[in-house]
């Protein structure tokens, strides 16, 4: 059973690479992109009557826009969870995990499962908040797993379990 934390949520699970992109975001705002807007606003109000000036008016609404990406950032870094740890049972899926999966006609598709914060299914990762990805959870090769879609319900067949970063399929 996943322990809440102190305000009450589950964990927020995240991997080390989803971990580093969120960082990296965070420093490209606050070190980079916020100074150039900074400096553009300054440029813009030098120019006079800001009321009417398109340039201040726009820069200090990306301004708020990237203030309010650094808070969000800030605050969401110290609430993650990293998951490091390949698990001791390695034949069943669990966070972190590539799953191929075979649907009723044949068709594979191989998924990560991460963190909601880094879910992007052109890459394969899928969010370990989706109905899929709950369901897979704690299974093994060959398990059929029935999942509830838009559509109605969907099997699938897991015929793939790996913890490496290899994003290639089986």
């Amino acid at each position: 059973m996943v322990k809440p934390t102190s305000s009450g949520h589950p964990p927020r699970y995240i991997t080390p690479d989803g971990e580093q992109a969120l960082r990296e975001e965070l420093q490209y705002l606050w070190k980079i992109k916020r100074p150039e807007v900074t400096q553009a606003v300054r440029e813009a109000a030098a120019q006079g009557d800001r009321s009417e000036n398109a340039e201040y008016i726009y820069g200090k609404k990306q301004l708020r826009e990237i203030d309010r990406r650094v808070r969000f950032l800030s605050k969401r870094l110290d609430e993650l969870t990293v998951v490091d740890r390949l698990p001791e049972d390695q034949t069943r899926v669990y966070f972190g995990a590539w799953v191929t999966v075979e649907d009723e006609g044949g068709e594979e598709q191989t998924y990560r499962l991460v963190g909601a914060d880094e879910f992007d299914l052109t890459k394969g990762y899928l969010s370990i908040n989706a109905p899929l990805a709950r369901a897979l959870i704690g299974k093994y090769l060959d398990d059929e797993v029935s999942v509830k879609t838009p559509e109605g319900w969907k099997n699938v067949v897991i015929t793939g379990i790996r913890y490496n970063s290899n994003t290639s399929t089986e």
